[in-house]
């Protein structure tokens, strides 16, 4: 475990604290002298999740209906009136 501070410590200094943190450094907090928290990068230093180009979404299947209006008792539960007024 990094170092342990307490919650008013993290608080006047939490800006330095997220950045030793991005850089890797893992930091808990605690309170009355028990961690509560535990500050850390979200990624490994130097490590990055390679990210998926937008709109690759791979799509299987898609019903021919997908788009179909919705039956008229859940379109009507949808827009919060009662069936029976249909």
């Amino acid at each position: 475990m990094g170092k342990t501070l307490n919650i008013y410590e993290a608080k006047s200094q939490l800006s330095s604290l997220v950045e030793r943190a991005a850089a890797g450094e893992e930091i808990v907090i605690a309170k009355a002298g028990h961690p509560r928290a535990r500050l850390m990068p979200l990624d490994k230093p130097g490590t990055a999740r390679p990210r998926r180009p937008a709109g690759t979404l791979r799509i299987r299947h898609i019903a021919e209906d997908f788009d179909a209006p919705l039956p008229a008792d859940m379109q009507a539960a949808f827009e919060g009136k009662d069936e029976e007024l249909l």
